[in-house]
């Protein structure tokens, strides 16, 4: 069993198979395939894709469990379904520079969003990724018409790098500088890591 990440406000679990039926609900909704630039796929292809993104070691996929809705208490492991509200990734697919990861963010669940759990969760990956990947460069790409990812971004200080008009997409950086890998490894210091 891979690591769980405690935060303030979130718990990051693996990609495990039983959030696999929660998950291809939410990948129905147009509104999140749209903001995620995501294809409909049928439950089998869902399962596929876990087992896929679980095994592959250039990708990171945690589960965002919101810490108010875990019923009883977190035990490492275990799925708790009933507090899963989205996800976030990591992808080490840069042939040019291994140690650059393009991140992504979902909130999926309406009720938990405005909450502040995508800002901790996207911290909370950016930590564990420079110290478990030495990755000295994020990159996030984001449709143009999701303000409110692009905001949030900006806000965790990514800038602009590019936008490309055929695919409607902007792409933001943020190098890893001495000074923000401190903070980072800070935060994975205080952060409870289950194992």
């Amino acid at each position: 069993m891979k690591t769980s990440l405690e935060g303030e406000k979130v718990i990051l679990v693996p990609y495990m198979k039983e959030h696999v039926p929660n998950y291809h609900l939410w990948m129905q909704d147009p509104a999140i395939l749209q903001a995620t630039a995501s294809e409909p796929l049928t439950l089998d292809q869902e399962y596929d894709m876990q087992i896929s993104w679980f095994q592959d070691p250039l990708k990171q996929t945690f589960i965002v469990l919101d810490k108010e809705l875990v019923v009883g208490e977190f035990v490492h492991g275990q799925s708790h379904t009933e507090a899963m509200v989205g996800d976030v990734n990591i992808f080490m697919n840069d042939l040019d520079d291994p140690q650059t990861a393009e991140v992504e963010i979902m909130i999926a669940e309406q009720k938990s969003r405005g909450k502040g759990l995508a800002k901790e969760s996207i911290l909370l990956m950016m930590a564990f990724a420079v110290e478990n990947f030495g990755i000295h460069i994020f990159r996030a790409k984001i449709g143009e018409s999701n303000e409110s990812s692009l905001n949030l971004f900006k806000k965790l200080g990514f800038e602009e790098t590019s936008c490309s008009e055929i695919f409607k997409e902007i792409t933001l950086e943020l190098p890893v500088t001495e000074s923000k890998k401190e903070e980072l490894h800070q935060l994975i210091n205080n952060v409870v890591t289950h194992s």
